[in-house]
């Protein structure tokens, strides 16, 4: 009795956290809500509040589990069928119109429809006051007393005997609002629909509820799907009409023309928003942001001003300014501005200006929007001249000036969606600067340049420097650290993008989760082919071959990841046999009466250490290099079918310049250098 009686609340236990719940349990376990509006209406339940993993497990368990896109309606009926009480309750029927109580008498399963008739007394609220008890009545005659399940919302209860109903058509109503598109029931049927178009809906929705998404990302989005639908919509108005005509005209022909068109425009679009919907792709493909700045220019009078922003100011601080900063070589004489804060400053500027922020913590709540070529510099070393961001925010740092500089400033971002700095125009120079990041660090974007030099970064969630396609990218003694990964290079192979030059020389990259350096590009037909043919040596991953349809499976490649043990032991086997018998002697006995074994065994680990970072500076140049030589490649390829012959060397060269030289990379969680295939 007592292991039955153990087991009987294990199944409420764990029935009781199930979207199906207890309908033996007294009490609701729902809280109420007071409905908007003049009408004391009765109170509803509140079901809008869900979290993302009660959603999801309704939708993966109980409503769709593995069905195709065309079964999707019939498995709503059924999952309806079982939790939905067929009759007995109340519910306010809203529209965009009018709002009016109404009780339930029946449910059609299948048209997802409540069978309803207008409550007493009668209750309704709406703009026009013309919407009378008859014109209410009318109206449901129209309908048959049918309207749909999401446009209800049940009457509170205190029994917890419509839980489960409430519960239920908030579940229906979301998935129509937020997950379901027009054009899904024309989903291919050999994919799981809660997988290929549920979940990374759903996730969307909830990453741009957290504010983890870009604003600026949501609105392409929020626009993409707006144009999506309209298009759909003209698509089918355009193949119903062509189908109910059995006609061979030169209207038809023309109609037909005009449904292939929309048809390709609208898979253009779906791909586009599936980009978006994918929480891998959304940010390695990231989005072009065409932001409103405008450069100011030159002052009207043709003056450059210098702008001071002193944390507090005192004689000694202002004398070794004027002694330092503020006395120019030159004979001009330039006007100086005191400001309060260094966004305050920096929006004060004109072309040619200079900012000096003396030392202190500044707390800006902003964003700092640079349009034309100004120069931003700490005056001290960077730990004492720290700008923090304040607040929640999209971006940081927007540079868009022909030739921006800034140095010696440290900069630390919190509650962010976008990277720290983003290069989105024109050439940025980053000096003597520390980053803490809070997502990704630097973007380089299309058509943008970059010249980071004796800086460290860390702290990104995501790549510590992002280098777009188009882009120029140096990176010059600096620390890159504690991030997802470490540098990550986009390159399309694409005709619609140059590959980006990047130079790197000297930097320390360590302690990231992934790669030190990550080159995303798509795999071409050709290695797709010879993917299954290759065999795997040291350090390298054979490439697989990624179905075009597959958005989940990606495959992360190891590349050149050499190990200490890779490098050191064929090292030692290629040693001639005196020095290695020597060697093997002194490892196993004579440590303690020959001391110099210690020093020779840490001399000879330096050398590999050194060899294995060499190797891996020169492997990255000719991997990357060999990218850029295929898309040169393919390019000769698509003007030969067009019929250019001959083409010239110079003029087709978009291979990528890179000196990657004397970099270190230690302790990276998956190697040095890898390559994302998509």
């Amino acid at each position: 009795p007592e292991v039955q009686r153990e087991d009987a609340e294990s199944d409420l236990s764990a029935d009781s956290w199930s979207d199906y719940g207890s309908r033996d349990k007294p009490g609701t376990i729902l809280s109420r809500t007071v409905p908007d509006g003049n009408v004391l209406f009765p109170d509803i339940f509140r079901t809008d509040h869900l979290l993302f993993y009660e959603r999801f497990r309704a939708y993966q368990d109980y409503i769709l589990a593995d069905c195709k896109a065309s079964e999707v309606k019939r498995f709503i009926a059924e999952y309806l069928e079982k939790v939905l009480e067929p009759s007995g309750w109340q519910a306010i029927w809203r529209t965009d119109v009018f709002e009016v109580l109404v009780a339930v008498v029946g449910v059609n399963f299948l048209a997802l429809k409540a069978v309803v008739q207008l409550s007493e007394p009668f209750l309704c609220e709406s703009q026009d006051s013309n919407f009378t008890q008859e014109c209410m009545q009318e109206l449901l005659e129209l309908k048959e007393h049918q309207i749909l399940l999401q446009e209800l919302w049940v009457v509170y209860d205190e029994s917890g005997e419509f839980d489960q109903t409430a519960l239920a058509i908030e579940h229906i109503r979301f998935f129509y609002r937020c997950i379901w598109r027009t054009w899904d029931e024309e989903e291919e049927d050999e994919f799981d629909y809660f997988v290929r178009c549920v979940e990374p809906r759903l996730r969307l929705h909830y990453d741009i509820l957290e504010h983890r998404v870009p604003s600026g990302l949501v609105v392409d989005y929020q626009n993409l799907l707006s144009q999506s639908e309209e298009l759909y919509e003209k698509f089918l108005s355009v193949r119903n009409s062509i189908s109910s005509n059995d006609s061979d005209s030169e209207a038809e022909n023309v109609s037909m023309v005009e449904g292939l068109k929309l048809y390709d425009k609208v898979e253009h679009l779906k791909q586009k928003l599936k980009l978006i919907e994918n929480p891998l792709l959304r940010y390695v493909f990231g989005y072009q942001k065409y932001g409103s700045l405008q450069a100011k220019g030159l002052r009207p009078t043709g003056a450059r001003v210098i702008h001071v922003v002193p944390w507090t100011m005192t004689a000694s601080l202002l004398h070794m300014l004027a002694r330092d900063k503020l006395c120019p070589a030159s004979s001009e004489d330039l006007e100086i501005q005191f400001h309060r804060d260094p966004l305050a400053a920096v929006n004060a500027c004109y072309e040619g200006d200079k900012v000096i922020i003396c030392p202190g913590h500044y707390f800006v709540d902003g964003v700092f929007s640079i349009a034309d070529s100004i120069e931003l510099e700490g005056y001290g070393l960077p730990d004492d001249v720290v700008i923090e961001k304040q607040g929640k925010g999209d971006n940081f740092f927007d540079c868009t000036g022909a030739n921006i500089k800034i140095s010696n400033l440290k900069l630390v971002q919190h509650d962010a969606v976008e990277g720290i700095l983003n290069v989105h125009h024109g050439k940025t120079t980053l000096e003597n600067c520390v980053l803490q990041c809070e997502t990704t660090g630097i973007t380089v974007r299309t058509s943008a340049e970059l010249l980071m030099r004796n800086s460290d970064l860390y702290g990104a969630k995501g790549a510590g420097v992002e280098i777009y396609p188009g882009s120029v990218c140096t990176l010059l003694h600096n620390g890159i650290h504690h991030c997802k990964e470490g540098i990550l290079v986009k390159n399309f192979l694409d005709e619609d993008y140059e590959v980006p030059k990047i130079a790197m020389i000297n930097n320390m990259i360590h302690n990231n989760e992934g790669y030190g350096v990550v080159l995303v590009r798509p795999m071409i037909p050709s290695e797709m082919k010879d993917a299954s043919a290759q065999e795997t040596t040291v350090g390298w991953v054979d490439s697989v071959k990624v179905q075009e349809n597959e958005f989940q499976d990606f495959l992360m490649m190891w590349l050149l990841c050499m190990t200490v043990d890779d490098i050191l032991f064929p090292a030692l086997g290629n040693t001639q046999p005196t020095q290695a018998g020597d060697e093997t002697a002194c490892a196993e006995g004579s440590r303690r009466e020959q001391p110099g074994c210690v020093t020779d065994e840490l001399e000879l680990y330096k050398r590999a250490e050194t060899s294995e970072q060499t190797e891996n500076n020169s492997e990255i140049a000719n991997v990357l290099g060999a990218t850029s030589a295929k898309k040169n490649h393919i390019h000769k390829k698509r003007l030969s079918e067009l019929g250019f012959t001959e083409a010239d060397d110079n003029l087709m060269s978009q291979e990528m310049f890179v000196s990657v030289e004397g970099n270190q990379f230690k302790w990276n969680g998956k190697g040095s250098f890898g390559i994302f295939f998509f």
